[in-house]
């Protein structure tokens, strides 16, 4: 090893006479200027930290994802992963519109205005003429006239008279109605009675709808069951089988 020739007894050339050559650089680098403060190299460095983070993270994902395996394809499990994500949608669609709602009536259990309706009279206390409370049931076996939409003078003098006995023919009005002046009493009208029902209660209970100049009319047994709905009061004749069967109907 030689000594410079400054005569200070340092090596020639700094001492780096006997160190390897390092390679060229790549054309491509252009001009490689080394700073004298490391410092200057900050931005550069946390630049490459910040892409270095990015790729591990995105190597990370594509792992979870199955775009890269190192023990088979990863586009068979991208694949897997979308089929299963579109069978579950598809059952939880399936599973929503399965949930249970409001049942709907089939053709055995619909039942027509004219047909039994398999239901009973609703228990409640009505005002009667002399403005006493009287409970609805307490006048079974009845043929009940929904008559607050219509006078039905002629059709309730007509169900007085085909009533067999101990059937009670009861008209029931939102208002209280007096009678005209001079008018006759309906035939029979021993088992006519004239009741209120200021809130139409009986008539909402039923659901049954209101039309005008209408009288609904319900067949009821003395067990309080409808047996017949007239949603229209017909002429007798087309209800007199049912209103002679009402006393013997549990």
């Amino acid at each position: 090893m030689s000594t410079s020739a400054d005569g200070d007894g340092r090596p020639d050339n700094g001492g780096f006479d006997d160190l390897p050559e390092l390679p060229e650089l790549p054309d491509d680098w252009g001009p490689v200027v080394i700073p004298d403060d490391p410092a200057e190299l900050a931005a550069e460095a946390a630049r490459v930290r910040r892409e270095l983070r990015r790729e591990a993270r995105h190597a990370t994902w594509r792992r979870r994802l199955g775009l890269t395996s190192a023990t088979g394809p990863g586009p068979l499990r991208l694949s897997l992963l979308i089929m299963t994500v579109a069978i579950l949608a598809t059952l939880t669609s399936l599973f929503a519109l399965a949930w249970p709602g409001q049942p709907r009536p089939t053709p055995s259990t619909r039942t027509t205005p004219n047909q039994p309706s398999g239901r009973t009279l609703p228990a409640l206390d009505l005002l009667g003429e002399d403005g006493q409370v009287v409970p609805l049931r307490s006048l079974l076996p009845a043929m009940v006239v929904l008559a607050d939409n219509c006078s039905c003078v002629q059709e309730l003098d007509a169900a007085v008279r085909a009533a067999p006995p101990g059937v009670t023919v009861v008209a029931v009005r939102t208002r209280r109605t007096e009678p005209e002046p001079g008018s006759p009493p309906p035939a029979g009208a021993g088992r006519l009675r004239l009741l209120t029902d200021p809130t139409a209660e009986l008539r909402s209970s039923l659901q049954l709808s209101s039309r005008p100049e209408t009288a609904t009319a319900l067949l009821v047994s003395r067990s309080g069951e409808i047996i017949r709905t007239v949603p229209a009061l017909l002429p007798v004749a087309d209800y007199q089988a049912d209103l002679d069967r009402l006393p013997a109907a549990d």
